[in-house]
């Protein structure tokens, strides 16, 4: 198995359109898309291919991991070798869970604090009903050399995964079965997935591109990007606000559901990841390099609070008493913001 690190998109996007760091690029630049997702017919997994087992290590709090989740005290992260880690106490303590893959895992999302599913490379889905202490392999296509990068579901049935050259599943019996449609012409990667309080649907995708959906995820649209280079990451604000940001510290703003954008000056050059609001309004936005910018105007300004050990953040989320937690190449720890 290859060592990936997080200051390569190889670890979340794996077979990606890469070139070097810092200054990372993409090949294609132009898109022709559709408004109307394409159904296909339904795949289920590889029935007659045995799954192997993630192995428990002693250190796996320690290793890369690329995506977490908080509800209810309950947290789940996710990443490299099929490593899922568990906290049922806020963070203070993890255990690995039973995982029947060894694929890198780049996705998680939960519908309730029992019910999960996990996305990665091999084109890899999984499902927890337990809180994450065990799950199940629900879909597996490593022929198809695609990995998913994210994955949401809007009720116990109806979900959907995206992922790289354009690869969207969407499922309506929970995952055990899934269907192929398209959102556009391109195979620009498909990075990630985030629903709005008001319904508002958006992808950032490579290359610039943001598609947007405000019927449930039925049809989808191109926005107006105000950048070439690609997005990994949208935060949806209050009403139709949303920011989106990507390589190289780009950030950008918009206060009408995507149609303008303004962009953010951030002070920095690394790629930003992930973000979220803190529960009295202050947006927190993370990246490699230590990154954390902080705003307390509604993201019309951003504050630089580089770590001191440059470590790369992958996601972060809050627990109910406040405190943040992120992971990334580090593993799993407490962020302090206020540094």
């Amino acid at each position: 198995m290859v060592s990936l690190s997080l200051s390569s998109p190889l670890s979340r996007i794996g077979k990606h359109r890469y070139f070097s760091l810092p200054s990372l690029l993409w090949s294609r630049l132009l898109v022709v898309f559709v408004t109307c997702l394409v159904p296909t017919t339904s795949i289920a997994i590889m029935a007659d291919v045995s799954p192997e087992h993630s192995k428990k290590a002693p250190l796996a709090f320690r290793s890369l991991l690329l995506d977490c989740i908080s509800l209810e005290g309950l947290v789940v992260a996710v990443g490299e070798r099929g490593h899922i880690l568990v906290s049922e106490d806020r963070g203070q303590s993890w255990q690995q869970a039973n995982v029947p893959t060894r694929s890198t895992l780049t996705g998680v999302y939960f519908y309730n604090r029992n019910l999960g599913w996990a996305v990665g490379h091999d084109a890899i889905i999984l499902r927890t009903v337990n809180g994450g202490r065990n799950w199940e392999r629900l879909y597996f296509a490593p022929e198809e050399e695609r990995p998913l990068l994210d994955v949401w579901f809007r009720d116990t049935a109806n979900g959907i995964a995206v992922g790289a050259y354009g690869l969207f599943l969407v499922t309506s019996d929970g995952g055990d079965t899934w269907s192929h449609r398209k959102i556009s012409e391109d195979d620009f990667h498909l990075n990630h997935i985030v629903r709005s309080i008001t319904g508002q649907f958006y992808i950032a995708a490579e290359a610039g591109r943001i598609y947007h959906s405000s019927d449930e995820g039925e049809t989808w649209i191109e926005l107006p990007s105000p950048y070439k280079g690609s997005f990994f990451g949208t935060l949806p604000l209050r009403s139709n606000k949303v920011i989106v940001f990507g390589l190289r510290g780009h950030m950008y703003l918009s206060e009408d559901a995507g149609k303008t954008w303004v962009q953010i000056e951030t002070a920095t050059k690394e790629i930003l990841t992930n973000g979220l609001i803190l529960s009295d309004g202050t947006i927190v936005v993370v990246g490699q390099g230590g990154t954390v910018l902080v705003s307390t105007d509604e993201a019309h300004s951003f504050t630089l609070r580089q770590q001191a050990d440059r470590q790369g953040f992958a996601s972060v989320v809050m627990m109910e008493n406040g405190t943040l937690i992120a992971v990334g190449e580090f593993g799993v720890n407490r962020l302090p913001i206020g540094q």
